[in-house]
């Protein structure tokens, strides 16, 4: 009796914390993690482009499942990989204020990756080995439920923490009303090396000159504006306090390879001319009327002390924009210089007017730190607790211990049958095409929610991304996803397929109309996000049904395992070049992209063959 105590567990003891274990690394490497780049100041394609290639692991995951199964028990590959798994979030949070945090940071986002899909693979199959037919079918609302509450901790609590955090390490705003009036003395730029700072020995803030701005109303030569503007740029980047982000097209290297000059070149020029966002035509007589604003900081930061300086568009008349200087690193090396800000109205603009600016400030760097670092002090917990907790059933053994069988020729030939399977390349084309919008959108979402709105974006702050997407945004997920099961359910997938087709499509366009109304109402952004990750969730039932139906017959547990390689590579590839192409073509254009690229969706839709009666619910 004491030896079936040892080897059995009360499934509630170890099911729920399996699960949200599972889910928390896979959302920090997916979705947190581009939240966290953005607010460290990367630029939109290497986020898409870096964070998409972390999709790879999950990607291979079927081809490396056998050595979970071959070395090694589950209960052992999970204890590890739970371990291995804190220790990379440690690498992150450590890496996160060094030089190079870039490529530090990627590096053991990485090992995440690896460790998770290895998690995924032991945690799976001990699930089964774990527990009887009646229990696995008890608990699997159980895992699913627990693995929505990871999402939810990582892409809302977390992330809220992260902008709380931002806030509570940062420095008090700056907000002012910038004032057009018909007749205001006409700009006058003053050298920043001439201009007289006022010091205090109060905590550390920061202040604006002129205090109460104003500007005037109409016109000014357009090499005035260009000179003005480039003298702006060139000093904040001597005084290092941003460092210029190019996109692809712009960075300029010697010795261009062959693809760069005949391929890649061509194309960027092509696209940036036929879609690209209008620009300004040259040769213009006027244009509007420009004002400098000088940031500076009232004392000498600490060593360590790094506070980092948004500032953009508030509230107001939307004819008052600032068009250079939207995120400033202050450190103890550019503190006695003031970071410049040039704003511009509209030509058009001839009438008294306003808007609100502001200023945020925070210690991002330390702010994901802390973060992270809590994550892998949750995972230490997670090791020990399983340590203990994980059942240890006598049929988790490794399959290095079995001579009976060859466990690597009977992946080859499991493997291989899938590829035999009738419609076979319909089949995986539809796996590949059905997200294919959305796998595109999913990358720019938290992007374009932080932007500027200089930049198209609407500027929100992380803790309102934490709270639109991923709290309100996942609650309307999981609504969606138990509506679409329990619909498919009653009458099958057949039925319901293309019903949830154009739901995981057509709310795409909620994002079209953000970028072109670029509404600052908290409750109308709440709305739209909900919208269409409503109708994602709702649209990836039937996506889920599919992947089912596929994996049907003689080896179900491993061709659905190949069919997650699938998905995971429709994500993939398309999401690496989405950062590259909203950089080119801007917010809004890239929206409308994203609704044409559902169009595949819908033609190879047309061709699959389902059974009719596939889903429904049957009485034995």
């Amino acid at each position: 009796m004491k030896n079936n105590k040892t080897k059995s567990r009360n499934a509630w003891y170890w099911v729920p914390s399996l699960y949200y274990a599972e889910g928390i690394p896979y959302v920090i490497v997916m979705i947190v993690s581009v939240i966290m780049y953005k607010r460290l100041g990367i630029s939109n394609t290497d986020i898409a482009l870096y964070t998409s290639w972390l999709y790879l692991p999950w990607v291979i995951k079927p081809l490396w499942s056998p050595v979970v199964d071959i070395l090694k028990t589950k209960r052992f590959w999970i204890i590890i990989m739970q371990l291995i798994i804190g220790a990379g979030l440690a690498g992150v949070a450590f890496t996160i204020p060094a030089p190079n945090f870039f490529q530090y940071t990627l590096a053991f986002l990485w090992l995440l990756a690896f460790s998770s899909a290895t998690h995924d693979i032991a945690a799976d199959g001990f699930y089964m080995l774990g527990l009887n037919e009646h229990d696995q079918a008890f608990y699997v609302g159980i895992r699913s439920t627990f693995y929505r509450f990871a999402m939810l901790t990582g892409q809302g609590a977390l992330v809220v923490l992260a902008g709380y955090l931002e806030v509570a390490t940062g420095l008090p705003p700056v907000n002012f009303e910038m004032n057009v009036k018909p007749g205001a003395a006409a700009t006058q730029f003053i050298n920043p090396d001439l201009l007289k700072m006022q010091r205090d020995q109060a905590e550390l803030h920061f202040k604006m000159y002129p205090e109460n701005p104003v500007m005037a109303a109409g016109t000014t030569a357009p090499s005035f504006a260009d000179s003005l503007k480039a003298e702006v740029k060139n000093w904040n980047i001597k005084n290092g306090f941003y460092q210029e982000i190019k996109s692809a097209g712009e960075v300029k290297k010697e010795g261009k390879s062959w693809w760069a000059s005949a391929v890649a070149d061509p194309l960027e020029d092509i696209i940036r001319s036929l879609f690209g966002p209008e620009e300004i035509k040259k040769g213009s007589s006027e244009t509007g009327n420009v004002a400098v604003l000088y940031f500076y900081l009232n004392k000498k930061p600490e060593p360590d002390e790094k506070p980092v300086f948004n500032f953009g568009w508030r509230r107001g008349d939307q004819s008052i924009s600032l068009v250079e200087g939207i995120r400033f690193e202050f450190n103890e090396n550019n503190w006695d210089k003031p970071a410049l800000a040039l704003i511009q109205i509209d030509p058009k603009l001839k009438t008294a007017s306003s808007a609100e600016f502001e200023g945020r400030s925070g210690n991002i760097p330390l702010a994901w730190t802390i973060t992270f670092l809590i994550l892998a002090g949750l995972f230490v917990i997670f090791f020990f607790y399983h340590r203990f907790m994980l059942p240890k059933p006598e049929s988790d053994v490794p399959a290095s211990s079995k001579g009976d069988i060859n466990p690597l020729k009977e992946f080859f030939k499991t493997f291989a049958s899938f590829f035999k399977k009738k419609h076979i390349g319909i089949s995986i084309a539809f796996l590949l095409i059905y997200r294919l919008g959305e796998s595109q959108l999913v990358k720019l979402a938290s992007p374009f929610l932080l932007d500027s709105r200089e930049a198209g974006g609407l500027a929100l702050t992380t803790g309102d991304v934490g709270i639109i997407y991923g709290t309100i945004g996942i609650i309307a997920l999981t609504v969606g996803g138990i509506l679409g099961g329990v619909l498919a359910s009653r009458h099958g997938l057949k039925y319901w397929l293309w019903w949830m087709l154009i739901a995981i499509n057509l709310p795409n366009t909620v994002y079209v109309f953000l970028s072109y109304v670029m509404p600052d109402s908290y409750y109308i952004i709440a709305s739209c996000v909900a919208i269409e990750q409503f109708g994602y969730g709702f649209g990836f039932t039937a996506y889920m049904l599919y992947m089912i139906y596929v994996s049907e017959g003689d080896h179900k547990t491993a061709h659905f395992a190949i069919t997650t390689g699938f998905m995971a590579l429709g994500m993939m590839i398309p999401g690496m070049i989405s950062g590259w192409l909203q950089e080119i073509i801007g917010y809004q254009h890239f929206f409308i992209w994203v609704v044409i690229a559902t169009i595949p969706a819908f033609i190879i839709t047309y061709f699959v063959p389902i059974d009719s009666e596939f889903g429904k619910k049957t009485e034995k």
